[in-house]
């Protein structure tokens, strides 16, 4: 049973597309290790970009330039 959690900068990202990251997901594992797509987890959790850090600083402040 297969549980992969998808962790994502909150850009409002349509629904359509996390459906098309979820599948794509679920293609890559039941393609590549033969995982059957009944028993595969996908979540995506959503993150503000103010709780998001990198080099240091939260990605809110990186955007700003």
């Amino acid at each position: 049973m297969p549980y992969v959690n998808v962790r994502l900068i909150d850009d409002n990202i349509s629904p359509e597309k996390k459906a098309e990251v979820i599948s794509g997901i679920t293609d890559v594992l039941v393609n590549v290790l033969g995982k059957s797509p009944d028993s595969t987890f996908v979540v995506i959790d959503e993150v503000p970009a103010d709780n998001w850090g990198f080099k240091g600083k939260p990605v809110s402040e990186l955007r700003k330039g």
